[in-house]
């Protein structure tokens, strides 16, 4: 493909794209929700990229940050130097995270944080002489990362089969959908079933060889939108304390702000070992992953040989000054508030799209909202995967001019079609209603087209 842009002639023929034939349009500026392609139609970014850009596109003060950090250094590795933003970032996200949760390793973007959480929950038992440690649970409907050893701790089989052969053989246990329960059981005569086959799972496999459980607060793009039940993660935190297991939140999507606390798992008054992060963190200006480490995980790592990890790019001065800028912005504009105070009317909306009688459930927390299409309401049952209902909803939506997330797979890593939300912070109540406006218009069309 050729464009005519700005007195030049471009091509993406050097591209390796995803998909083949990508027919894409080409971004040329954004600006607050708002993303404009070169012809000028303007896109409201219903999605923050992937679930990223949490402040808002071009904010002049994260621009000024990173121009006033290129004039003095943009790199010096962590082997040889510390640095000034490197600092001030680690000290500001050890202030946003739960208490006694202050040791921060630095990365560039979520799979990294998780890869560099399943290596440390590893290396954590072996300086405390538990050698036989080291897998690590997942949930089936999670994902965790497109790395190998994330991808083998993850749960998403469209991720995952076609490099089967390539994972470490971890154990997996049933994902918390109360929508489609596992076990056939309903919330709360469930007792909370899903929550105690960690347990069972512990036993299976035997706790010497488990070094961690990992979890996302809310499941993003494998499940739209999934929560769990207020009992769910107090469970799992005292199964994996029983079993000298460490609980590791995936809060990359989560993470700074999502769901109108600072991590989503403060939700559920429980605090982790280890949380990942990436995403919003940098809100997209620099790729930027962090992994929050709570103190007493820390303490075999005073003495003995360090963490045997790391990466070219972990606390790059350039990137740092970044996060700092974006962290610093959320704070003095209380966003993190805005996401509180708005999430009552956006979900209030939202659910006013189970009217349409192919949405079958929305859910979420606070700006990240998933919505579950059904061929049937009364019996949940899924439309054909080969339909591609989400997937069309999606581009109905990208024609329509508002940005939104597709999935699949939802149900059982095949059956499931879902749309995910997540747009930035600084969304007004009335920017939720026209993408939620925009989203209705978009299902009701495709709707007559099945």
């Amino acid at each position: 493909m050729n464009i005519d842009f700005d007195g030049k002639t471009l091509s993406d023929e050097h591209i390796f794209f995803r998909s083949a034939g990508s027919v894409n349009p080409v971004v040329d500026r954004a600006e607050g929700i708002y993303l404009y392609d070169v012809d000028g139609k303007r896109y409201i970014d219903g999605m923050g990229g992937v679930g990223v850009v949490s402040i808002g596109h071009n904010v002049p003060e994260i621009r000024d940050a990173a121009v006033a950090q290129m004039e003095k250094v943009c790199f010096a590795h962590p082997f040889h130097w510390k640095n000034m933003p490197h600092m001030e970032l680690t000290e500001r996200i050890a202030r946003f995270a739960p208490e006694g949760m202050t040791k921060v390793f630095l990365c560039s973007g979520g799979s990294e944080a998780n890869e560099s959480a399943i290596k440390l929950a590893r290396q954590y038992h072996v300086e405390r002489g538990n050698t036989s440690k080291y897998k690590v649970i997942s949930r089936w409907n999670s994902f965790h990362g497109n790395t190998i050893g994330t991808l083998a701790s993850g749960g998403m089989r469209v991720r995952r089969d076609l490099f089967t052969p390539l994972l470490t053989d971890m154990p997996h246990i049933a994902s918390c959908n109360c929508y489609h329960c596992p076990f056939g059981l309903e919330y709360p005569s469930c007792k909370i079933r899903c929550a105690h086959d960690l347990e069972a799972e512990i036993l299976r496999t035997g706790p010497d060889n488990i070094a961690a459980f990992i979890a996302e607060p809310v499941v993003g793009a494998a499940g739209g939108g999934l929560i769990a039940p207020p009992e769910y993660y107090g469970i799992i935190r005292e199964i994996c304390d029983r079993y000298d297991i460490l609980m590791i939140m995936d809060e990359v999507i989560t993470g700074f702000g999502r769901t109108g606390k600072n991590f989503g798992i403060e939700h559920w008054g429980v605090t982790p070992d280890i949380i990942c992060t990436g995403k919003g963190l940098s809100s997209g200006y620099t790729p930027l992953g962090a992994m929050i480490v709570h103190e007493r995980v820390f303490e075999p790592f005073k003495s003995g040989r360090g963490f045997a990890h790391g990466y070219t790019f972990g606390g790059n001065p350039l990137s740092c000054a970044i996060g700092e800028a974006v962290l610093k912005y959320m704070e003095e504009h209380q966003l993190v508030g805005n996401v509180a105070a708005l999430e009552g009317r956006f979900f209030e909306m939202g659910r006013e799209l189970l009217e349409l009688d192919i949405v079958g459930d929305v859910r979420g927390k606070g700006f990240f909202m998933g919505l579950e299409f059904v061929e049937d309401k009364s019996s949940r049952s899924p439309f054909a995967p080969s339909l591609n209902v989400a997937g069309r909803i999606a581009d109905r939506c990208f024609k329509n001019g508002l940005i939104v997330g597709a999935g699949k797979g939802s149900i059982d890593g095949v059956n499931g079609d879902h749309i995910n939300l997540a747009p930035p912070f600084t969304c007004t109540e009335a920017d939720l209603a026209e993408i939620i406006a925009i989203l209705r218009s978009s299902i009701e069309e495709v709707r007559h087209e099945l």
